[in-house]
This record gives C-alpha cells, structure tokens and sequence, in this order.
C-alpha cells in the first residue's frame, strides 16, 4: 500500500433528473484527485478512469467529504470490484458520528480555513451538460484541494469549525487515523 489520496467527484445528473436516490445512477462527469505519493492533483474524466483505478488500488486510504454514501458508491458502476472495501476515511462521516449531524463542507470552510467553495453541485452538472470542462475540472479540484486543507487542519488541530445559529462551533476530532481494508478486495486487470 502507498500514500493516502483525497477523492471528490462530480455527477452527470442530479437525483431528480436520474429519478432516484441511489448515487450509482447518476454517472460520472469528472473524478478529482490529490495524491500524497506524488504530490499533484489530477482531474479524471470517464474515458481516463482507467488511469485512476490502479491509483485507488494502490492508496493506502482513500479521503473524502460523503464519499462513504456518494462518492465511492457512485464511482462503483466504472470499477470491475467493489470499491467501498477501500480502505476509507470519511470526514462528514466522522463530524456526524461526533455531533449527531450532518453538515456541508462549505460550512466547515468557512470557518475552519476561511476559503469557500467555488460553486456547487447542480452547477457542475450544468457544466457537464455544456461540455465546459475547464470550470468542470477546477471546480472538482477545488472541492479536492479544500477536503485536503480541511482533513490536514483537523488532523493537526484535533479540532475543525462550523457556525452554528448560536455561534461558531468547534467540532473535536482525532483524525490521525490509520485505515485497514474491511475484506479481500478484487483489484483490475492490466489495461
């Protein structure tokens, strides 16, 4: 196993347009990538998946913000295995388990590393759906480069931030994590 990568994706369709609640529906735009091995990230567009597969294989852990319950389970539809045994550490998943809710990763931006988002969701689709791949791809690897700064923050802070409608609210975390995969995993082929 090598270094952990930071994974964040955009989808072709929205749950409304695809008619349905599961993540495997919606397709893949674009998949954003920071990987600590090499120090670089990369945006991967469908016909590149098979350059981003081995990479996930070989990663220590895979890092995101809801990749549990999106990411990883919209991407699976590409792979020939199961990438949800990845070894993977899930910070909204982590946050909730600590406050009891879920709260978006532009909240915790804000306050934690004072940067925003540079846009959202439904527009990235728009962009798909325009063929605009430059603002596709940077807004994905902007939403990469922000999980990063914000997973390296707490994991040095042991604290990240929100605000709350009572004020700004520190979240305690530990995440100094090492991550084992939970069962065998089928890994690709060669291409």
């Amino acid at each position: 196993m090598g270094n952990p990568v930071v994974l964040d994706l955009e989808t072709k369709k929205s749950f409304r347009e695809a008619g349905s609640s599961d993540p495997a529906k919606l397709g893949i735009s674009v998949v954003g990538m920071y990987d600590y091995a090499t120090d670089k990230y990369r945006a991967y567009r469908e016909h590149e998946f098979h350059e981003l597969f081995p990479v996930l294989e070989h990663a220590s852990m895979i890092i995101g913000f809801n990749i549990r319950d999106f990411d990883l389970p919209a991407l699976n539809p590409h792979y020939s295995g199961d990438l949800t045994k990845f070894p993977m550490f899930d910070l909204l998943e982590d946050i909730k388990n600590v406050i009891g809710k879920r709260i978006a990763l532009d909240e915790f931006a804000k306050e934690t590393l004072k940067a925003n988002k540079s846009g959202h969701g439904l527009q990235a689709i728009t962009w798909y759906q325009e063929g605009n791949w430059e603002d596709l791809c940077k807004y994905c690897l902007d939403d990469v480069k922000i999980t990063k700064e914000l997973y390296e923050y707490g994991k040095k802070n042991n604290a990240v931030y929100y605000m709350a409608p009572w004020g700004r609210r520190e979240v305690r975390v530990n995440w100094n994590v090492n991550v084992k995969p939970t069962e065998e995993m089928n890994l690709t082929l060669g291409f």
